[in-house]
């Protein structure tokens, strides 16, 4: 009886699997690369009441890094299978962490961005979002001290987000 039953396993536990299948990355791109091969992704201009400047190209560095560090996807012009654009739309500093006298001791600069994700082959998955993400400071540190350090920060975080929401497919 035991040999037949480790036969019959032996049989049709290759049957039973032989059509199942799935895949995994590591990065979490859910992205068939037989259907999608390229993307576009504009520029980000800032519209924003305070501006720093030097966000616009450390955002949209750190978006292309990202994507091309965790797909194989070919960056072009458009038109491109998948089209990712936006502006920064939200660049602005509060008060944090009130101390006993009315001094906050904690400022927070958020950073919101909008975006645009174009899925030229499934238009079901295009939309429009925002995104936003932030971090303190201490607020006997000059923001010129730290800008760049929270602009670096913030902007990996909203790639991130960005990425499991478009490519990542989350």
């Amino acid at each position: 009886m035991r040999r037949l039953l480790l036969s019959l396993t032996v049989i049709l536990l290759p049957l039973l699997l032989g059509g199942c299948s799935f895949s995994w990355t590591l990065n979490g791109a859910a992205l068939d690369y037989n259907i999608y091969k390229t993307i576009s992704i504009a520029n980000f201009p800032i519209r924003t009441a305070l501006v720093y400047p030097q966000l616009q190209t450390i955002f949209e560095n750190e978006l292309l890094d990202y994507v091309s560090r965790n797909t194989r996807l070919q960056v072009t012009d458009p038109p491109a299978d998948i089209q990712i654009e936006g502006e920064i739309t939200d660049y602005s500093l509060t008060p944090q962490a009130v101390t006993q006298d009315a001094y906050a001791s904690k400022t927070r600069l958020t950073i919101k961005v909008h975006v645009v994700y174009t899925d030229n082959k499934d238009e079901k998955k295009s939309f429009d979002q925002d995104f936003s993400a932030y971090q303190d400071f201490d607020s006997n540190q000059m923001l010129n001290e730290v800008q760049d350090q929270l602009c670096q920060a913030i902007s990996e975080d909203l790639v991130i987000q960005i990425f499991n929401a478009t490519l990542g497919d989350w």
